[in-house]
């Protein structure tokens, strides 16, 4: 089911244009990214859930995520591998949770983590006024792009319609403007 380690083989520009590609919905490059990258994600899954069954159901869901959230990754400053591995990891930590048996109510109170302190709120409220200030910066439309996409879950291709702008010129919108709030949060 799995291929070598194919992945040593490809280089992370190659890996980054498969991706593109695949946010482009081309299944031939989707099937090379998975063919170079498939050992290492199920090796991913693995070690989290150590059920080699459970690992290669999770790389499955794996690379409907990938196929569904490939426009997203030109936005990131990650390297195209640990993007790919974040969403396995986090995927296979999710179903990790999940079969977590909760008994009952009482139980669940003990799993749930505590509500933040009044000083852990008070660095939260500080933090979202500088990342408005930060937006505030940006031009109207690309603060409103940004906003839909990373606070409201907005498909990259949503934003494009609703600004009437081709998809790639929407994700350059989002590359250069979160560059633009990197660099503002940064002084």
């Amino acid at each position: 089911m799995h291929q070598g380690r194919q992945i040593l083989e490809t280089a992370p520009d190659d890996l980054s244009k498969l991706i593109s590609r695949v946010a482009m919905r081309d299944r031939a490059a989707f099937d090379a990214l998975y063919r170079a990258t498939s050992a290492k994600l199920f090796g991913v899954c693995l070690r989290v859930l150590k059920d080699r069954g459970e690992a290669e159901d999770a790389l499955q869901d794996v690379y409907v995520k990938i196929w569904n959230r490939a426009d997203r990754f030109a936005v990131t400053d990650s390297s195209p591998i640990s993007w790919l591995v974040a969403i396995a990891r986090n995927h296979a930590i999710d179903l990790l949770r999940a079969r977590r048996p909760v008994d009952d109510i009482e139980e669940a109170g003990e799993i749930a983590e505590p509500s933040p302190g009044p000083e852990r709120n008070a660095l939260a409220a500080s933090e979202a006024r500088r990342i408005d200030r930060c937006l505030e910066e940006l031009d109207p439309p690309r603060a409103d792009a940004v906003r839909g996409a990373y606070m409201n879950g907005e498909s990259y291709e949503e934003l494009a319609k609703r600004h009437g702008v081709p998809l790639n010129t929407m994700r350059t919108w989002l590359r250069r403007s979160l560059i633009k709030l990197r660099e503002c949060l940064q002084r």
